[in-house]
């Protein structure tokens, strides 16, 4: 799992606390830290540059000499082979004395022959995810000069293993948590007022016909949404963890995974007939996922359904292309559940499809946070979205018990049976 310090930083005080120290914290705490690196740059030495002018190399066909305006009066000539660029494009330039990720020193030099007095950039030079083939194609409205570090802000990535048995440490809240236990800094959890949030029972509107794989599930129906290009600060955030934003809906649902750990999924509200069940798969069933791609189910896949049975997503695992949200949607609804782990984890293998999503769901979310994840979604959406929230509408409980939840097996006609056994109120529970 990878955890961006900038993010990590909003629910713990890291100020003092250099990265090798609290690789050392996590990997004494038994978190195998397998990769640290540096994202984006922190140098005054890599600035925003207008590309004034470019001619062909005399000595390569593939190559341009440019002339850049970086701001300080002066053109500045830098030899370039990028081909996705033309005159009067802003791109990031990288001046002799700066030090790209991987101790990589600009200097002037020449190339076939020709001096060159910096670098012009592609994101991924800067240690940043790629935007596009070649150099990253800045907005116009920015200004020559502007240091790329106020453009998008340096951080440092750490990717971790984190154990099967350690599943509240697969959010950035859960592993500050796990930081502030370790080092005893201020810990700053995320305000969520689920206390105060109107819950309704399902009714009609959602049900639950194999609770033995799917024991809870909440759905929040929200009208009037303007779906649309999320914020500067959410984009960071998912680039950050090398998530490609898609629109301010999708992108809440991956920023909320991210931040607590709980998966959600928002389906158009316009292409659900009824309400939502969640039922196992015909044998042979097919759909179509987020991927692109089809997938044949069997009668031991969990598939999220309309109530006209038509399939909307595989349980815990991928939504589907048909209902997925898009510029065009107005209303929608946000699942927030508890899916079997077991479940989860035998249909991702089965179908070679793995999603953050799945990854979570299979190694045991905690059932406790279904509501307090969808509750800050919800507040996200309203506030970056807008519309109207209905009440929260709950079907079944928060307090599976697993362990003595059997698989189905296909028989009887091609239903799955069931022997399971879950909890009476009070007790046991999953830990937050």
């Amino acid at each position: 799992m990878k955890i961006s310090l900038n993010w990590l930083s909003q629910y713990i005080d890291l100020s003092g606390l250099s990265v090798d120290e609290m690789s050392d914290m996590l990997t004494f705490a038994g978190i195998e830290v397998e990769d640290i690196r540096q994202q984006g740059v922190d140098s005054p030495y890599v600035v925003v540059a207008r590309v004034a002018a470019a001619e062909q190399h005399p000595q390569a066909d593939r190559l341009k000499v440019c002339q850049v305006d970086v701001g300080d009066g002066t053109l500045h000539q830098i030899v370039c082979g990028a081909q996705n660029y033309k005159v009067g494009d802003k791109v990031p330039c990288a001046l002799p004395g700066a030090v790209l990720p991987g101790n990589f020193e600009i200097k002037v030099g020449k190339l076939r022959g020709v001096e060159s007095r910096g670098m012009l950039c592609s994101a991924s030079e800067l240690g940043l995810p790629d935007k596009e083939h070649g150099l990253w194609i800045l907005p116009q409205e920015l200004e020559p000069g502007t240091p790329i570090s106020q453009v998008v802000k340096a951080d440092t990535l750490v990717e971790v293993e984190v154990t099967p048995n350690r599943p509240d440490l697969l959010s950035h809240n859960g592993m500050a948590y796990e930081l502030a236990a370790i080092s005893g800094r201020e810990y700053r959890p995320v305000s969520i007022d689920d206390a105060g949030v109107e819950l309704e029972p399902a009714g009609d509107f959602v049900r639950l016909d194999q609770p033995e794989l799917n024991p809870y599930y909440t759905a929040v129906k929200i009208s009037g949404v303007n779906v649309q290009e999320s914020p500067e600060w959410l984009k960071e955030r998912l680039v950050a963890v090398g998530l490609r934003p898609i629109n301010n809906i999708v992108d809440i649902t991956n920023f909320v995974l991210h931040e607590l750990g709980t998966p959600l999924h928002a389906f158009d509200a316009a292409k659900v007939q009824g309400g939502i069940v969640t039922r196992t798969a015909y044998e042979g069933e097919t759909f179509k996922a987020l991927d692109g791609q089809e997938y044949t189910l069997n009668c031991t896949d969990l598939v999220v359904t309309d109530q006209s049975g038509k399939a909307l997503a595989i349980g815990g695992v991928m939504g589907g292309e048909e209902s997925g949200v898009t510029d065009a949607t107005t209303d929608i609804i946000l699942e927030s559940a508890w899916f079997k782990p077991s479940s989860v984890r035998a249909t991702s293998r089965r179908l070679a499809l793995s999603s953050d999503s799945s990854y979570r769901f299979e190694r045991g979310t905690s059932a406790w946070n279904v509501l307090r994840g969808s509750v800050r979604a919800v507040e996200l959406i309203l506030q970056l979205a807008g519309g109207t929230a209905s009440p929260t509408y709950v079907a079944g409980s928060p307090v599976p018990n697993p362990a003595h939840a059997s698989m189905p097996s296909c028989g009887g006609g091609g239903r799955p049976r069931f022997r399971a056994r879950f909890p009476e109120a009070g007790e046991g529970r999953h830990g937050d």
